[in-house]
């Protein structure tokens, strides 16, 4: 069966915890194969982690060329006891689908999967009848655990084949509250930093022969957390800086330590780059120390940069899909976490649409069966707006 709700199930019953792919890939590599697309199993690894299967599959070989890409990777079900319905049943229920991974993002996948089929079906087998266009599937197994041996490798292993893409779809679960109300057009950058002070551990009898960090830790988050990094731009609401965790390493109550050590994380928007923001924080954190305290930061390499697809043709014939299906005109939106439309972002613009996330990573996850064929709609949509 190629519709979105039979897709969804058989992904859903593949318990793809990340990194195990379970054979969700090889249900898409089939339904693909059989509609004349050219299908890629890639694997990658590196020392350290697990080898991780991702799929690339192609119909067409010119331009515009879009891809849908997606993950079918899933978080841990956590409790199968306490679900309602089997974390990998796939059950359909009261117009409910069940199961780890309907919502995020193995029902996106399968709405895109079966709107390209319904497409293709309709058009002769091809993206445009004259021959034009390019449809593809850009899926990983590593996204929601450190992802390093998916989308970012896939995309370079594309690039190297000389693939080019002109626009993206990621589906995932980008609506707040009912399909239609968001799309994600762009995400802010994700910084994490440890603060180090030294001091002098010593007595707490005799504080004039220790130097004590604790209170000059507390002076230095203040000094850092209050004056705002931006007030924000056109496209992104302000950065912000945020401490998560402070730690001397002392379990004696008769101990000055000689250290202290928080660490924070930083969501930044389009005002910075990794570089400038951490020159700047660096320059505060200098005025805030004078010539007393002694303190530095050592940053974690980050590979969450900030990015935006602007406004345009793109998001305007997305919207006027969406607004079609379910009559709601979507706020075009940078709110959030992280996702792989950050490594997308460098090839083509991109934008995330996809289901309701409200139960995501929940016990029960489950999207409404409406939704499945609705949001199957959309892209068909998009896709008919995209091929003219």
């Amino acid at each position: 069966m190629n519709d979105a709700v039979s897709i969804t199930r058989d992904l859903v019953r593949c318990p793809s915890v990340t990194p195990a792919d379970a054979g969700a890939l090889g249900v898409l590599e089939r339904l693909l194969k059989d509609a004349g697309f050219e299908v890629h199993r890639v694997t990658f690894g590196e020392p350290g982690t697990a080898d991780i299967d991702n799929l690339y599959a192609r119909i067409g070989t010119e331009a515009p060329h879009i891809t849908f890409a997606g993950h079918t990777d899933v978080v841990p079900p956590g409790d199968e006891a306490a679900w309602t319905h089997g974390a990998f049943s796939g059950e359909v229920k009261d117009g409910f689908l069940y199961g780890r991974g309907a919502v995020d993002m193995k029902g996106g996948i399968a709405c895109c999967v079966a709107a390209v089929l319904q497409y293709l079906a309709d058009n002769g087998g091809k993206p445009q009848k004259d021959g034009r266009g390019s449809i593809s599937f850009l899926i990983t197994g590593d996204e929601e655990d450190i992802s390093v041996n998916g989308t970012v490798k896939l995309l370079k292993w594309c690039a190297e084949r000389g693939e080019k893409f002109d626009h993206c779809v990621l589906g995932e679960p980008s609506n707040v509250e009912v399909l239609g109300d968001c799309i994600k057009i762009g995400r802010r950058g994700s910084q994490s930093g440890t603060l180090y002070v030294d001091g002098v551990q010593g007595h707490v009898a005799y504080p004039h022969r220790a130097s004590n960090p604790v209170p000059d830790i507390s002076r230095l988050i203040v000094a850092l957390s209050d004056e705002p990094l931006d007030h924000g731009s056109a496209q992104f609401q302000a950065s912000n800086l945020e401490f998560t965790s402070v730690d001397v390493g002392n379990t004696a109550s008769n101990v000055i330590p000689g250290q202290a050590r928080a660490k924070f994380n930083i969501r930044y928007n389009d005002n910075h780059t990794q570089e400038t923001l951490r020159a700047l924080v660096e320059e505060r954190l200098v005025k805030a120390c004078g010539n007393r305290i002694r303190a530095r930061i050592v940053w974690e390499y980050s590979n969450s940069n900030v990015f935006v697809t602007k406004p345009g043709a793109f998001t305007d014939l997305a919207v006027s899909a969406i607004e079609q299906v379910t009559g709601r005109k979507p706020e075009l939106s940078t709110s959030g976490g992280t996702s792989d439309a950050r490594f997308i972002s460098s090839y083509c613009p991109v934008i995330e649409f996809g289901l309701v996330g409200q139960t995501m990573h929940q016990i029960d996850e489950r999207t409404p069966v409406s939704d499945l064929e609705k949001l199957t709609r959309i892209y068909r949509g998009l896709l008919d707006r995209y091929f003219v």
